[in-house]
């Protein structure tokens, strides 16, 4: 099996549609960030398009991915 850019090189963030405010806040995971290799820009990677709510794009940090991105 051919490995891709995604395999070879992990994402550096994490693409999330929150849905609410505050401790009622709905935090999905829709995709992954990429850094380019020339540093100019990025790669996005979308599982899902949202149609509601707000769109975030977090680092990827010890724990932060298993909390919904939530700090």
């Amino acid at each position: 099996m051919e490995k891709t850019n995604e395999t070879k090189h992990p994402p550096t963030h994490t693409i999330w549609q929150v849905i609410g405010e505050k401790e009622k806040a709905r935090w999905i995971r829709i995709g992954a960030r990429w850094t380019n290799r020339d540093g100019k820009g990025f790669t996005l990677k979308f599982d899902a398009y949202p149609v509601a709510g707000r769109t975030l794009i977090r680092e990827i940090t010890d724990g932060n991915e298993a909390k919904g991105g939530q700090q």
